[in-house]
């Protein structure tokens, strides 16, 4: 974010100084003036709706005063600005040199004065106590307890409040809605929310044993990942279904991920339902990855499974805390009339590559035709016309039959309320979060893991390191067989999928088996001395090189520290020698 350029600031009064603004060039009509610091953080808060919730009411009252072709202000001509930093301060530390000074402007002494002024009367606002117990606060208890402690009951300004987290807004935002007042805050309580530190004290593979025989409340969040082995494609992997469907070229589409998008689905359905059989949940068997998440269930520890995934393979094992937050193909829902039918009814026309029509619009249709025939036939009989002339005159309205889409959620369409409901009634209870087969790249069910009380361990179960998030211990390698690695540490033995008798190995026996044994492979690896550990088909890249130089760094500088404070004891006359 970028707070408060101190060479740009207003005046004693709080009104912007005319000396520190610059004017659009003339060619682009009028002659209005913004300070640079005021299209900076516009520009900044505007961008930040790619992470954070906004209604078009707030997006109008921030770009209130820009007249029609001015907000190009905010993307093209402050480039310069923000990629050279100058423009931003923190608003809790001292201002390096301004442009002011290296300019040796003496006529501006003033101004700058009454800049470091205002800095020191903004750094006074809160005491690092007062915000370390803010930070804890909404860390362990959310932005919604946030909002109502500070903003609610303690009627704090948000002003104020952005002091905090080291923003400053400038003159012109001061003045905003009260919404919009309340968005600049989302904004930094959800920067402030990706800043989770890891707990120190769980790093090895026998802490996440131990962790998950304690927890009493397990959120387990799942992806793509975890139904690879049934048969299904991930999304986003070099070998997914975005690469497959980049790579065959047989779709009319400029992005794989158009597949999936509301508004290219209503203007041409067709392009699913011809793709659609392929990730249809029809004869797919659940993973090990599944049946360990009904473990965790059989033993009342699963608070609730939070999946992204459309196949139902959840349901199947028998798991029911589960939601399933992306939707999936267990009903379809008219577009049109909004009918809701079980998904088996358009199983037959996604599975021959057809268009599904809600019955009850072509029904509709078919006695609204009627009956527009009807009229027809009645008003030519009076006026004396053939029936074959009975719409030359008239406009032939075509009514439209609604197309049956399956309740998965489209890119464009807000998750289900449950979804809120459920994350708000899970945070104060969860004790253990487990995330496994995800990149956690599609919002907002990867922010599940920053509005979750930072206190609680993280586990991470996936072929590939999640660069954006901080678990506290990393499993790399085939999600199944770390599971199943985790199930032999546990005496756990995998349950199989309900209504179904698979033929799996029993993994809880009496006497304990090696994991080589179980899984043919060598034991997990550990990365240096880290809380990263490689199973079988781990996929570390650079992200696993830069822990090892990192801790090969450590060490090294241990040693050197080790060798020069090692002190032999070689009398009175070493140490002066020493001393000298």
């Amino acid at each position: 974010m970028h707070l408060r350029p101190h060479s740009q600031m207003c005046t004693s009064d709080g009104q912007p100084d005319p000396n520190i603004q610059e004017t659009a060039p003339e060619n682009r009509g009028n002659s209005k003036t913004y300070s640079t610091l005021y299209a900076l953080q516009l520009r900044d808060f505007i961008d930040a709706a790619d992470d954070t919730d906004v209604d078009p009411d707030t997006i109008e009252d921030l770009l209130e005063g820009f007249e029609d072709g001015e907000e190009e202000l905010l993307g093209n001509d402050l480039d310069e600005d923000l990629d050279s930093g100058s423009l931003a301060v923190p608003a809790h530390g001292q201002p390096e040199h301004s442009a002011i000074e290296e300019s040796g402007d003496l006529d501006d002494l003033d101004m700058e004065t009454e800049v470091i002024e205002q800095l020191k009367r903004e750094d006074e606002a809160w005491s690092k106590e007062e915000i370390r117990k803010m930070m804890h606060h909404l860390k362990e208890r959310g932005m919604s307890s946030f909002v109502r402690e500070y903003v609610v009951t303690q009627n704090i300004p948000i002003v104020k409040l952005l002091f905090a987290f080291g923003i400053s807004l400038c003159p012109e935002l001061r003045s905003k809605q009260p919404q919009t007042m309340l968005y600049f805050l989302r904004v930094a309580m959800t920067k402030q929310l990706h800043l989770r530190e890891k707990l120190l004290q769980y790093n090895t593979v026998a802490d996440a044993v131990s962790l998950i025989r304690a927890s009493k409340r397990v959120v387990v969040l799942t992806g793509a990942g975890i139904s690879v082995s049934c048969g299904i494609p991930d999304f986003r992997s070099h070998n997914g279904l975005y690469a497959m469907l980049k790579e065959r070229g047989t779709y009319d589409l400029d992005d794989p991920q158009q597949m999936f998008d509301i508004h290219y689905f209503r203007e041409n359905p067709a392009v699913f339902y011809s793709f659609a059989s392929q990730i249809y949940p029809s004869n797919f068997t659940p993973s090990p990855c599944h049946r360990f998440i009904k473990a965790i269930e059989d033993r009342g520890k699963l608070l609730r499974n939070y999946t992204q995934n459309i196949d139902t393979l959840e349901t199947l094992t028998g798991i029911t805390r589960v939601l399933q937050c992306h939707g999936s193909f267990a009903t379809a829902t008219c577009i049109q009339c909004r009918r809701r039918i079980p998904g088996t009814e358009i199983e037959k026309d996604i599975m021959e590559h057809r268009v599904p029509l809600c019955t009850v619009c072509i029904e509709a249709k078919k006695e609204a035709e009627e009956a527009r025939r009807a009229a027809f036939k009645k008003k030519a009989k009076k006026r004396g016309r053939k029936e074959w002339e009975e719409d030359s005159d008239e406009e032939d309205d075509e009514i439209p039959v609604g197309v049956m889409k399956p309740d998965i959620t489209f890119f464009g369409e807000k998750l289900a309320d449950d979804f809120e409901h459920a994350l708000e009634d899970d945070r104060d209870k969860v004790d253990l979060l487990i995330v496994i087969g995800t990149s956690l790249k599609v919002s907002p069910v990867s922010e599940i893991l920053s509005h979750l009380p930072h206190s609680v361990p993280q586990i991470l179960i996936n072929k590939t390191p999640v660069r954006h998030i901080n678990p506290d211990i990393v499993l790399l390698g085939n999600a199944d067989d770390i599971v199943q690695y985790l199930c032999e540490q546990l005496s756990w033995e995998l349950p199989p999928p309900a209504g179904k008798r698979l033929e799996v190995p029993s993994l809880g026996t009496l006497v304990k088996r090696t994991s080589g044994e179980m899984m043919g492979t060598a034991e997990p690896v550990r990365v240096a001395k880290s809380h990263a550990w490689l199973f079988e088909g781990a996929e570390g890249g650079k992200w696993v090189q830069d822990i090892e130089e990192r801790f090969l760094e450590q060490d090294t500088e241990s040693e050197s520290s080790a060798i020069q404070g090692r002190v032999p004891n070689l009398g009175p006359e070493a140490k002066k020698l020493r001393v000298g």
